[in-house]
């Protein structure tokens, strides 16, 4: 039976029927969602110190939000940062439950040096990650998010990590793995720091891309998440997604694959 056919008789579906459509659906991270307080100056920041391309940039006046899209290359191919500015609102309060995003460079030191000389701030100097002998280092954007630069070799997909916190890390990454669909890539435990990660993902490479947003949708409230914006196409530009909330409260929306590529026609 397809997961669709919930909407008449929601009861009968089994866990056999979720898992195999979230195993079987075709899945890949589409774009992570800011919110800036000053639009021009991020791209600026994001694209002449972290050297990424402005892909494309919208303003919705009837809506009273622009946006614009960044990355490493094409959003048909590739992961995305969406920055989005509500008119009249300069700053947001980060909070403590975002850790940071990570990016895949091939030398930390220069690309710190190349902050610093635009103007940016750096956090933490580049160094060796406590306890492994990867190559680290933190700046910081002009809304305060920070970012964590990672060396390593050339990658097809520089922008590669969205940290988050989390209060049960065990139902987190049962939840993302069975209503998302995700591998855990990585767990580790840190006692003599006092935390704990886990990594998960699609493959080894907060809009995630989906072939049917209805499916997931029930994929997603099988396994306790929250629906907070039924499946079904956006008004005006009819691209269907749906949004739901994971077990500690974290916002992703799910995007219709086809329907998201003709968006980018």
């Amino acid at each position: 039976m397809l997961i669709a056919d919930i909407a008449q008789e929601t009861t009968s579906v089994t866990e056999k029927d979720v898992l195999e459509w979230t195993k079987s659906d075709k899945r890949r991270f589409l774009h992570v969602v800011y919110r800036v307080g000053d639009l021009d100056k991020t791209i600026k920041f994001y694209t002449e110190c972290l050297g990424m391309k402005l892909l494309r940039q919208r303003d919705i006046p009837e809506d009273k939000y622009s946006n614009a899209f960044v990355g490493y290359g094409p959003e048909e191919s590739h992961f995305a940062m969406e920055l989005t500015y509500n008119y009249g609102v300069d700053r947001y309060d980060i909070g403590t439950g975002f850790g940071h995003f990570g990016i895949a460079v091939e030398d930390v030191a220069k690309m710190v040096d190349l902050v610093k000389y635009k103007g940016g701030r750096v956090i933490q100097e580049p160094g060796l990650v406590e306890g492994g002998n990867a190559v680290i280092a933190l700046v910081e954007d002009p809304d305060g998010y920070n970012c964590k630069l990672i060396e390593k070799g050339p990658t097809p997909e520089p922008l590669c990590q969205v940290m988050l916190r989390v209060g049960d890390l065990d139902r987190s990454i049962n939840f993302y793995r069975k209503a998302f669909g995700m591998e855990l890539l990585q767990k580790s435990d840190n006692p003599e720091h006092r935390y704990a990660t886990a990594v998960m993902g699609y493959g080894p490479e907060d809009c995630i891309g989906t072939d049917n947003v209805y499916k997931t949708a029930e994929a997603i409230k099988f396994y306790g998440g929250e629906v907070i914006l039924e499946p079904g196409p956006l008004p005006g530009i009819n691209t269907k997604i749906t949004v739901c909330l994971d077990p500690d409260g974290w916002k992703t929306v799910f995007v219709d694959n086809i329907d998201f590529l003709k968006e980018l026609e």
